[in-house]
Order: structure tokens, then C-alpha cells, then sequence
């Protein structure tokens, strides 16, 4: 029903009830993951459909994994992903601020104020907030590796292998400025995907190395005693099968007597020994061999007279794998037997197995290689798949942190600083703003403050008090005043080196911004069949 009063319309109630609920259901995602925010926030624990289990506190992580049904609780999860792909870090932040800023939405709305009101004074509210991180932000020189870790230092104090941020946060470091190469300072954005993880059980994370070349995550195929040791190698990648050709259709070879089995015996070992030999003849003394599921990529004959050859054979090589073996060694990709020759064989110094300590398993390690694609390879080691792969994680945020450097250079203070900072400013300025938006703008700074609370109150701090004190301090301009979760005080976080990239803050504000804006906007909900 739609009803006028005068000159005013009111409002459908179903438009009011399809808010409350999509409101409903964002706080409830958001509060699921409130916990895990912080240093000291807590970790989940889930049990995937496959039976699988995984330990997290990534707000990405977790919200992917979650079954969330309802459209607008989807809308968060998304929102986390988003941020993930722009900062790679705070994605708990964003959940919690855009979680904040719908239950003031919710308050204003009981109020009488329109959504579309509100939804226009929280964009205002936004873009004033990033001037004011832009202002008491400190710019930062990639070459100022300190810096860098510090910040990486404060992205991994809230993961589950924070204990090991010691040895963490400069591999992530050195290997993100490994690929920028010595021309860093005109560098404006990093691919991470030239960075490979490679997983190895047994050992602990302490043992986890930056490798200055390509690492394959298990050994040699040493079945026919062939070498695992090579010094100054020509490497040849190849996507030919060294085994028996066979039909495109099923077949079947009927042998009559014993002298057709050994013609075609003899066939076979002729045929494999010519492309062995045309390898050898190529100068390569290191052979890579893609996985095949059409035939078999090699058999036990192909391995003897490489072997006999002196060459060290690497098998199943992942497709997915053949761009970055290529860019790393700078061979190409070998698709057939006549193709091979020595302009597209790579080099390194050395090849061999190593062993791995903690663990019988081996892996082939490349080093000395000339990478002319800048690629470079971080070694993980866990004592079980759960640590491997939340430190894969771990790393992969904190390699995103010092992308986001690499993006914005600039660095604020963490600990809930920034935003209280900001909360202090936006009040401030919404008593210079008439009507609507200065009441708006009012919430929308209270909501901010959701950040430094759920801090202390995740450290099992009295959050009122607390939140009480940084408000001061920030009053008498101590812009780095943050939470220092391991005295239970406030401290100036420049102090203690905990910084964090400013993308991040930002992208969190503006993100949550604009997904409640858009939730507000929301007056009915249409199911399609």
C-alpha cells in the first residue's frame, strides 16, 4: 500500500521488512567472524563436506568456506573476497566495519531517516575518511627493508604461525622485491603468481626457505640408476611422450608367434632409443617430462638409456607448472622429437636432489639459474597438511602486504589507530554539516570505532575504557595511538613498529561503504525462478 500524507510518501512496509532482514543477515555474517580479528583474535575450525578439515582466522578463508544462503549475507562474503583481490590483507576488517555501519543504518532508519540519505552521507563520510588517512599516512621507500617487515610483521601477528613472523616476514619480503628487480622504484603493481609455493610435509615451519631458483616437490626418477647430481646443466623441457606410439582409438595386436613379439619388441626399443638420442645429440643433460594422460609420458626403457646417457630425468611436470618452469629457466617448451635443438634448452649452475631434514623425502633444486622472467620459489615446510596450508596462506597475505606497498606507498599506524583517528575527525566535521548529513556522518564515526573495541575486546581488554583512552589521546593529537595488545595499554604503535600498508584501511572504508550503500538501496527482494 502506498500512502500520501500531504506532500510526504510513505513508505511500503514490505520495503522496510526486506531491509531489516538483509540487515539481519549481513550482521550476522559479520559477527560470526568478529572473533577472529586481531592479534589476538580467535581461530575456526571447519569441517569441509569432503571430511577435510581446516584451521583459519582469514576472514577470506573463512567466509569462502562457509554455506551462506541468504542474498545479502552473500553480498559480505563477496566483499571480503573483493578485498582479498585489491589489499590481500584485512579481510576481517571490511566484514566487521560493513557489519558496524548496517546496525547504525539500522538505528537511522528507526529514526525516519530515507536510505538514500543515509546511503549518500556515508559515501561523503567515506571519501572524507580516506583524505584523513591520506593525511596523517608516512610515505615509505621500498628500499627500506625494515619498513617493510615491520608492516608484514603486524599483517601475520593475527594468523595462526605467527610465532614463526620472525623468519616469515622477510622471505616474504625478499621474495616480492626478488621479482621487482633492481628497477623497483618505477614498479606500480607486482604479479604474484611469479612467486611458486611449493609444499613439503615433515620438518616444522622454521625450516621454510626462499629459493633463489626452481624447487620440484619430489625427487629425481632415479629407477635405472641414472644421476642425481649435475653440475653446469642444459635443461630440456618436453611434451612428447618417451614411450611406444600408439593409435588415437582402442586397439589390440593380436601376436601369433614368438619371432612377431620380438620384431616388435625390437621395434620399440629402436623407436624410444632414436628420441633418446636426439635429446643427448641436443646438448641437454637435464630432461623435464610433462605429466601425459593420453599415454604414458615414459616408460622403464626410456629411463635405462637415459640413464645410460648420463641425464638426470625429472617426471610429471604439471601443465599448469610449464609457464614458470620456462620463464625460470628460460628454455622453451619442446612439443616434438625433430624440435629439439640448443637454442631452446635452459641452464642452471647446478641441479640435484636434496634432502629434505624432518623428513625421508626428496625434492630437485635448481640454483644458479639465469631467470631471466624473475620468477622465484618459496620452499614450505609443516609437520601436516593443516600448518602447510595455513602457512600458505599466511604468506600469501603478507606478500600481498607488501604489494599494497608497492601499489600506494604510504604506511599508517595499526592497532585500531587509523581508525580512531579518523572517528575523531569525522566528528569533528560533522558538527560543520547541517541537517541529515552531519547526524549521518555521526554514525558512520561510531562505526569506525567497532575496530579498536572488538580488538580489546578479542585480547580480553575492558573494551569501554579502552576505546575511552585512545579517544583521548587522539584528542591531544597522538595520531599513532593504538592498542598494545600484549601490555593491555594504549601506546603509540609508530613506536613499536606496527604499521600497516594504507591501501588497506582504505580499501576496507571504501569497500564496506559501498556494499551497505548498496544494501540500502535494496527495497524488495525477487525471487527467480
Amino acid at each position: 500500500m502506498v500512502a500520501f500524507d500531504g506532500e510526504t510518501l510513505q513508505e511500503r512496509a514490505k520495503g522496510k521488512d526486506v531491509r531489516t532482514s538483509n540487515i539481519i543477515a549481513a550482521k550476522a555474517v559479520a559477527t560470526a567472524i568478529r572473533t577472529s580479528l586481531g592479534p589476538r583474535g580467535m581461530d575456526k575450525l571447519m569441517q569441509l563436506p569432503s571430511g577435510e578439515v581446516l584451521i583459519s582466522n582469514d576472514g577470506a578463508t573463512i567466509l569462502t568456506k562457509m554455506n551462506v544462503l541468504h542474498p545479502a549475507a552473500k553480498m559480505l562474503v563477496e566483499l571480503s573476497q573483493s578485498q582479498d583481490i585489491e589489499a590481500g590483507d584485512g579481510t576481517t576488517t571490511v566484514v566487521v566495519v560493513a557489519g558496524a555501519l548496517l546496525e547504525c543504518c539500522d538505528a537511522l532508519l528507526r529514526k525516519g531517516i530515507h536510505p538514500t540519505v543515509i546511503a549518500s552521507s556515508f559515501v561523503k563520510a567515506a571519501e572524507y575518511a580516506t583524505k584523513v588517512l591520506e593525511g596523517v599516512s608516512r610515505p615509505v621507500d621500498l628500499d627500506d627493508r625494515d619498513s617493510l617487515v615491520s608492516a608484514v610483521n603486524t599483517c601475520l601477528s593475527s594468523k595462526v604461525v605467527s610465532q614463526n613472523s620472525d623468519l616469515l616476514a622477510p622471505i616474504a619480503v625478499d621474495s616480492v622485491l626478488g621479482i621487482l628487480g633492481p628497477d623497483r622504484a618505477n614498479a606500480t603493481n607486482v604479479d604474484l603468481r611469479d612467486i611458486r609455493m611449493v609444499q613439503q610435509i615433515g620438518g616444522t615451519v622454521d625450516d621454510t626457505e626462499l629459493v633463489d631458483g626452481l624447487v620440484f616437490d619430489k625427487g629425481s626418477t632415479k629407477t635405472a640408476g641414472g644421476p642425481s647430481q649435475i653440475s653446469d646443466a642444459k635443461i630440456a623441457l618436453i611434451q612428447f611422450c618417451l614411450s611406444a606410439p600408439k593409435t588415437d582409438m582402442d586397439n589390440n595386436v593380436v601376436v601369433s608367434d614368438y619371432a612377431a613379439m620380438d620384431r616388435i619388441l625390437r621395434e620399440e626399443r629402436k623407436y624410444i632409443l632414436g628420441l633418446c638420442k636426439k635429446i643427448k645429440k641436443a646438448g641437454a643433460n637435464v630432461v623435464l617430462i610433462q605429466k601425459s594422460i593420453l599415454r604414458d609420458a615414459y616408460n622403464e626403457l626410456s629411463l635405462h638409456f637415459l640413464a645410460k646417457m648420463g641425464i638426470l630425468v625429472v617426471t610429471d611436470v604439471e601443465r599448469s607448472d610449464v609457464e614458470f618452469v620456462c620463464r625460470t629457466l628460460g628454455c622453451s617448451p619442446i612439443a616434438h622429437p625433430d624440435g629439439m635443438s640448443k637454442d631452446k634448452l635452459g641452464s642452471a649452475a647446478h641441479v640435484g636432489d636434496v634432502a629434505m631434514p624432518g623428513s625421508g623425502h626428496k625434492v630437485v633444486k635448481f640454483t644458479g639459474v639465469a631467470n631471466p622472467g624473475k620468477t622465484i620459489t618459496v620452499l614450505l615446510r609443516g609437520s601436516n597438511n593443516l600448518v602447510l596450508a595455513e602457512a600458505d596462506r599466511s604468506i600469501h597475505d603478507a606478500q600481498c602486504v607488501v604489494r599494497s606497498l608497492v601499489k600506494r606507498r604510504a604506511l599508517i599506524a595499526g592497532g585500531g589507530a587509523a581508525e580512531a583517528e579518523v572517528a575523531l575527525r569525522l566528528k569533528e566535521r560533522a558538527l560543520e554539516l547541517p541537517g541529515m548529513d552531519g547526524h549521518c556522518m555521526r554514525a558512520f564515526a561510531d562505526a569506525l570505532e567497532v575496530v579498536p573495541y572488538t580488538l580489546a575486546e578479542n585480547a580480553g581488554m575492558r573494551p569501554i575504557e579502552i576505546v575511552t583512552e585512545l579517544r583521548k589521546r587522539h584528542a591531544e593529537g597522538m595520531v599513532g595511538a593504538g592498542i598494545n595488545v600484549k601490555k593491555g595499554t594504549v601506546s603509540d604503535m609508530y613506536g613499536l613498529d606496527v604499521v600497516q600498508p594504507l591501501l588497506v584501511s582504505t580499501s576496507a572504508i571504501n569497500l564496506a561503504t559501498e556494499t551497505v550503500c548498496m544494501l540500502m538501496k535494496i527495497d524488495d527482494l525477487v525471487v527467480v525462478a
